[in-house]
């Protein structure tokens, strides 16, 4: 099978459970507070926002959670998906590195994200709920959950970051489309968007502003309405463990095990998605050589930068309180075209792991994950989605490494989506119109002097 480009699975090797990286870890996750006491949260305090069954996944400490039938007769209709030997790329380097991409924008959102929209959307269902609200940053997010939404009946409103709102129109219409409302944030609608638009009319918005939103409209809203979340939250997590379980059969159809896992990473979600089942490999000591990467933008490197401290998940200090790596609950970044990385805090299991050592981390910029997306799609054919390009960046300096140094390495990455509704950001990268940013020491001064008073910051 060596020669073969794509490793393909059936519908009925779609797996049967998500694996919950809880039940491997070697060290306990700080616990979650409640913003007002500090205290930690138990399930009454997530009640009036998730349903019960997300709340218990949330916490539980089983290796695997069974797939509900009903969410795997929806994942079929694009799971599982291909995983691609990137030979082309490979020539087009000389590298003697082995390139391989499990790709996830084959589904009907174009990303991973239905993964969890899928699951989330079924169990409110299950619970009774009518209406959803959520926020989006580069609109993956939102689509995937109003795709799902439209599946199982629930109404559903969206707050997406303003500068995302106007650079990806065409998003907007394909939540529209599935039948969501669209808002940009910040918004009139809520006390949190009118007190962010009062400081700044022209408030390019963030992902921070947008939970808050969409957390007030949840709880104030006269219909009785959830919340959902597409990254950073345990749960999200776990379902989009599909991807690396899948992944792992592929690679053994090829004949090979990676040496390096890449994903980009701005919640988590992707990046945990594809390697929590193979670092599960590597706390077990089954693997214990192998390297896992995170790739963060610069303009919002949480990981590489952030301080570590208990933090809140939106800006105006409404969520539970979660320790993590964080760039300070009122950062607002710099306007880069991948909206899905620009956030302010990071997930509390892939901060853990990232502090004992378990992965690792790296920061790039905007032009130079563009310059990989171009070379990627010249010799593979898929135009990548500038998130994912800042995955295929790493792929590629990791296999310039391998051709300098003269040895042969596995390296597999998670390319999360496709870049259709982003083809403007390409239109400006090619004429030259795309600026790097570089993250303000003095913006991680002001994260400090800004973060709840509960302990020394790290």
């Amino acid at each position: 099978m060596s020669e073969h480009t794509r490793f393909l699975l059936t519908e009925d090797d779609i797996p049967k459970a998500w694996y919950n990286i809880q039940a491997d870890l070697p060290f306990e996750l700080p616990p979650v507070l409640h913003p007002g006491t500090k205290q930690p949260v138990g399930p009454s305090d997530l009640a009036p926002l998730f349903p019960m069954a997300l709340i218990q996944q949330e916490v539980s400490k089983e290796r695997f959670i069974e797939i509900p039938e009903p969410v795997r007769e929806v994942y079929k209709l694009w799971r599982p998906t291909p995983l691609h030997r990137a030979r082309r790329l490979e020539q087009a380097l000389q590298t003697p590195a082995k390139i391989f991409y499990k790709y996830e924008g084959v589904s009907p959102a174009g990303s991973h994200k239905p993964n969890t929209a899928v699951a989330q959307a079924f169990y409110n269902k299950e619970a009774g709920t009518k209406r959803i609200t959520t926020e989006t940053g580069a609109g993956q997010w939102g689509s995937a959950l109003a795709m799902a939404c439209r599946m199982f009946g629930i109404e559903l409103k969206v707050y997406m970051v303003r500068v995302s709102y106007e650079q990806k129109p065409y998003r907007r219409a394909l939540m529209q489309t599935w039948g969501a409302q669209v808002v940009p944030s910040p918004s009139p609608d809520t006390n949190a968007g009118r007190t962010a638009l009062a400081q700044d009319p022209d408030h390019p918005g963030s992902l921070g502003i947008a939970i808050s939103e969409a957390i007030e409209d949840a709880v104030t809203n006269p219909t009785p309405t959830k919340y959902a979340l597409g990254s950073v939250l345990n749960h999200v997590l776990l379902h989009q463990t599909v991807i690396g379980s899948e992944a792992k059969r592929q690679l053994d159809f090829a004949g090979v095990y990676p040496d390096i896992l890449i994903g980009a990473i701005g919640g988590g979600s992707n990046f945990a998605g594809f390697s929590f089942p193979f670092i599960a490999d590597k706390l077990t000591g089954r693997a214990p050589d192998l390297r896992v990467i995170a790739v963060e933008p610069a303009a919002a490197p949480s990981l590489t930068r952030g301080v570590y401290a208990y933090d809140f998940g939106d800006t105006s200090m409404m969520t539970p309180l979660i320790k993590m790596y964080t760039l300070g609950h009122n950062f607002v970044p710099a306007p880069i075209h991948a909206g899905g990385l620009r956030y302010h805090g990071m997930a509390p299991l892939v901060c853990e792991l990232y502090r004992h050592g378990v992965i690792e981390a790296r920061a790039v910029q905007q032009r130079a994950t563009f310059e990989a997306g171009v070379l990627f799609a010249q010799t593979e054919g898929i135009v990548p989605a500038p998130e994912a390009a800042h995955a295929i960046r790493a792929a590629i300096d990791e296999a310039i490494r391998c051709r300098e140094e003269g040895v042969s390495r596995v390296i597999a990455f998670n390319l999360c989506g496709h870049g259709h509704f982003d083809m403007a950001a390409y239109d400006r990268y090619l004429a030259g119109d795309l600026q790097d940013y570089e993250l303000p020491e003095a913006v991680l001064e002001r994260a400090r002097a800004e973060l709840p008073a509960l302990e020394p910051v790290a």
